[in-house]
């Protein structure tokens, strides 16, 4: 008889829990050695794939203590400060950077016959040019690098991850996998792992629902968790618009790996026991959307720790079908997941069952609300929005208004002057159309609670109102306004002009945004109109609270 062929040999770098790891062994793939600096990660890595995992920093890793004869080399860059910068926020893309040079040095050094890098999206472009002459990444031309975006959920996981996948493979192989990839969606995991037996969507394991592990299901959201979360997703005041609660017959949004439950970033879904009854995703449903088999164990000390483990993670699912793409395995050779999975077992001891997370009972005194009216918002970032601000010795609740450009952005002065200045400027018949509801509003403001919004918004003592009591109110005026302005657009549109013009002066024709405002003047003028009458009321109760600690913040 002949020799067995050897398998590959692979090492994985910046390996997180080993979802590059599990996917390449179950595609026939000897992981000889993998490497993360964070030990629980390195833990869970050990205990679930049976190999080397070594805790160690890869930017200081000795390239002579690498195993030799290596034929595959995977891995996945921290992609913190690229993401950060793809969000315009405070990510360093040149240490960012470091972590790819130290990846490609890696592999420059072990000469793999085959190597992939996985990252998020907007990597693909920053390594394309960096490889070019005179980038940071010049002196790796030379490793046949090529980056492809592409949409995990295209092969069979129940999630739209969108990533880079960058190295010198045949994307070719991997596209001719999609075939026969069956599509899963978010009910689809619900489901299963409420079923008796579990029976794995993805991986087709059994186990007795007794047997799974983290698979507590949080406290369902309160009144307040729920109008926030709903507001994030529906009315959010920069972002576009995405369903409330997550719809099951779809595949579920980016499983990310940090979230609170007030978080634009969590799935929620409707538990089925109420129509007004919702919950956040437990860990096990996080970890199956993930591609992750409910026989993997999380060796986390805290409930934030396994968020972190699973949203960080290749998809174990997904790197199955890239280990045998990076082997050159035809479509018809690849087995489906089921027949390659019967030989997992949960590693043993079990982990730590970790409480989830609860509704906060304490927020900060100076807790953050802002939010848009929601009849008072056009696409692309232009709205009015209640807000409290704490930048000064109190409180200030106020109607904001934000216009322009995403790295323009324009602001009113809305207060007494402006609407002493709207009033006298405006038509008898215009007057008439708006009064009505400007004076139920300003009747509701003169009784509400003003003076305690910040503390009933605190948890921090009783109150007659609301916040999101007066946001409803001023979208009800807001749309009442609309409404009885209909008719009025040219003057409208030439109130509206005035007010730029004595915010802005001879500087209007260079303010962006404007057009976009006379193109929708009755609710601009609107907003306008209800922002100058209320902003004054507010202003009279401004709170000063001073030796109040802050206290814990609520997740």
């Amino acid at each position: 008889m002949g020799r067995k062929p050897r398998r590959p040999r692979a090492i994985d770098l910046y390996s997180g829990v080993g979802g590059w790891s599990l996917g390449l062994r179950l595609a026939g793939v000897d992981v000889v050695a993998s490497y993360e600096k964070w030990g629980p990660a390195n833990e869970t890595n050990f205990k679930n794939n049976s190999h080397q995992a070594q805790t160690v920093d890869i930017r200081r890793l000795a390239l002579a203590d690498l195993p030799s004869d290596i034929d595959i080399v995977v891995g996945s860059p921290p992609c913190t400060q690229f993401s950060f910068s793809n969000r315009g926020g405070g990510g360093d893309i040149a240490d960012g950077l470091e972590d790819v040079k130290r990846f490609l040095t890696i592999v420059d050094h072990l000469k793999p016959r085959i190597w992939a890098m996985e990252n998020v999206p907007r990597v693909a472009k920053i390594i394309e040019a960096e490889l070019q002459k005179g980038g940071a990444l010049e002196e790796f031309a030379s490793l046949g690098c090529v980056t492809h975006i592409i949409d995990m959920a295209d092969y069979g996981l129940p999630q739209r991850r969108r990533r880079c996948i960058a190295g010198n493979f045949n994307i070719g192989f991997l596209e001719s996998y999609r075939s026969a990839a069956e599509p899963r969606l978010l009910g689809d995991v619900i489901r299963a792992l409420k079923a008796e037996p579990v029976v794995d969507p993805i991986f087709g394991i059994s186990l007795p629902r007794k047997d799974l592990t983290d698979h507590v299901e949080e406290d369902v959201l309160n009144s307040e968790e729920v109008r926030i979360n709903r507001a994030n997703k529906t009315t959010h005041t920069v972002y576009n618009a995405m369903p409330f609660p997550d719809p099951l017959d779809r595949t579920v949004r980016t499983i990310t790996a940090t979230c609170t439950r007030v978080s634009r970033e969590s799935i929620v879904i409707a538990t089925g026991s109420d129509e007004d009854e919702f919950r956040r995703l437990t860990l096990r449903e996080r970890a199956s959307l993930q591609g992750f088999p409910i026989t993997f164990q999380f060796y986390g000390a805290s409930y934030g720790q396994k968020l972190r483990m699973i949203g960080n993670a290749v998809p174990p699912a997904f790197a199955y079908l890239m280990g045998h793409a990076l082997q050159g395995n035809p479509a018809d050779i690849v087995p489906p997941l089921p027949e390659v999975a019967k030989e997992l077992v949960r590693p043993v001891p079990a982990p730590t069952e970790t409480p989830a997370d609860r509704a906060g009972a304490r927020y900060p005194a100076t807790r953050t609300f802002r939010f848009a009216i929601p009849s008072l918002q056009l696409k692309s970032g232009v709205r009015f929005e209640f807000r409290n601000d704490n930048n000064g010795p109190g409180v200030k609740w106020e109607v904001a208004f934000y216009f322009g450009t995403s790295k323009a952005i324009q602001s009113l002065t809305l207060d007494r002057e402006l609407a002493r200045r709207l009033t006298s400027e405006m038509s008898t018949d215009l007057a008439d159309a708006v009064n009505g509801p400007l004076d139920d509003l300003g009747r509701f403001m003169s009784e509400a609670d003003v003076q305690n919004l910040q503390t009933v918004w605190a948890h921090r003592g009783p109150g007659g109102t609301r916040p999101f009591m007066v946001l409803d109110k001023l979208s009800e005026a807001g749309s009442r306004l609309i409404g009885a302005l209909a008719n009025h657009n040219e003057e409208s549109q030439r109130l509206i002009i005035s007010a730029l013009e004595h915010e802005y002066g001879d500087r209007l024709e260079d303010i962006p945004g404007v057009a976009k405002l006379q193109r929708n003047p009755s609710l601009i003028l609107a907003g306008l109109l209800i922002a100058s009458r209320i902003n004054p009321i507010l202003a009279a109760h401004v709170r000063e609270e001073p030796g109040e600690t802050l206290g814990t913040s609520a997740p």
